[in-house]
């Protein structure tokens, strides 16, 4: 089988989040897989071992994202893909990276694709569907189960706490939902053959692509932080006085009534 996973190199959870100038500051911040394409990595893992083939993992970055195609290289992958747009790209959208992908798949015999339900930073949820539709395969999203028999594929989805259950065929491209495995920690030995494995740049130029053809069709005006939570109060007095100012709050301080 030919398995590919979408990468996405997202900050790290434990960050804390700067801003200047209605921008993320990223200066000295660390970066990791966007932690729901781990599920997708490993899950490729385990589709290939069962049924054979090779496992290759794409992302859309610069350089300092070959640190997340070695480490998804190190859980067991078995060749990763860096389109390079830093010095071709500003910014970028759903829009943009799905172009991008398309122009490097329209060569390539795919039987699986496996990508994150959603990125951490921007949770569009957009990029695996937009890709599926141009690539004219099927998709599923949030999948919390996977099972492959030939071309036939059965596949567990979440549903706002339910589950629902589909048939379909490869080719076909999947979104991977928490639930679907357990993403393993890549090992000494697989840190050292990680080193040593396939590691592919391309630019834009090598999709036969310039910035024209993937210009964003969305564009980021501010980015701010929530405002800070206020502190709680506690509400004195006898049970119908509290209800009484209760009311009173909700409808003239916080005008939720």
């Amino acid at each position: 089988m030919n398995i590919y996973v979408l990468l996405k190199k997202t900050f790290d959870t434990e960050e804390k989040i700067n801003l200047h100038d209605g921008r993320i500051d990223d200066d000295g911040a660390e970066f990791i897989i966007n932690p729901y394409d781990e599920y997708a990595v490993e899950e490729a893992i385990k589709q290939r071992d069962e049924h054979g083939g090779e496992v290759i993992v794409v992302t859309i970055g610069d350089e300092d994202s070959e640190k997340q195609l070695r480490t998804a290289l190190a859980m067991g992958a078995d060749k990763a893909v860096l389109i390079n747009t830093e010095e071709d790209l500003e910014d970028g959208d759903q829009y943009t990276t799905a172009k991008i992908l398309e122009a490097y798949f329209e060569d390539k015999e795919v039987d699986l694709i496996l990508a994150g339900n959603v990125a951490i930073d921007e949770a569009s949820g957009q990029v695996g569907p937009r890709l599926a539709e141009a690539l004219g395969i099927p998709y599923v999203t949030t999948i919390t189960n996977l099972t492959i028999d030939g071309e036939d594929v059965s596949i567990e989805k979440d549903v706002e706490g339910d589950v629902e259950r589909i048939e379909t065929t490869l080719p076909l491209l999947v979104t991977c939902q928490q639930g679907l495995n357990e993403p393993r920690y890549p090992s000494l030995p697989g840190i050292m053959k990680a080193k040593k494995k396939p590691l592919e740049e391309l630019e834009l130029d090598d999709l036969d692509l310039d910035e024209d053809d993937v210009e964003p069709k969305t564009k980021t005006i501010e980015v701010f932080l929530p405002p800070a939570k206020e502190a709680g109060r506690v509400l004195e007095g006898d049970v119908q006085d509290q209800v009484k100012e209760l009311v009173s709050l909700l409808k003239n301080e916080k005008k939720v009534l």
